[in-house]
């Protein structure tokens, strides 16, 4: 996991397999990330991720919403590939917003 400041939006990155090995670091990570952030746009990059699975998938719509009633939003960049497939088949895409960039996340 990696954090940065894009565009005055607070980034993190994720690569690897998000699954029920490495599902507590994402967590841990992740609410951190909202909680230091709380009120803000968040971005979670998971370009560099290569598999999520459904244990995963509920985790980031948690964070999500633990984003939404602080007064901020969590917004995912995932461009293309297997992963933005599954993003969109399971709806996931519907309930928070995928970019294609981390520019785009930023400025929207």
């Amino acid at each position: 996991m990696r954090t940065s400041v894009v565009g005055g939006h607070a980034v993190l990155s994720a690569v690897g397999e998000i699954d029920m090995a490495t599902l507590p670091v994402l967590h841990n990570a992740l609410v951190r990330h909202v909680q230091q952030n709380l009120g803000e746009t968040v971005v979670l990059d998971v370009d560099g991720v290569s598999s999520c699975d459904d244990a995963g998938l509920g985790v980031l719509l948690g964070c999500a919403g633990t984003a939404r009633e602080g007064g901020g939003d969590l917004v995912v960049v995932c461009s293309a590939g297997p992963l933005r497939e599954r993003l969109a088949r399971t709806g996931f895409d519907r309930a928070i917003q995928v970019a294609t960039t981390i520019a785009t996340a930023v400025t929207q």
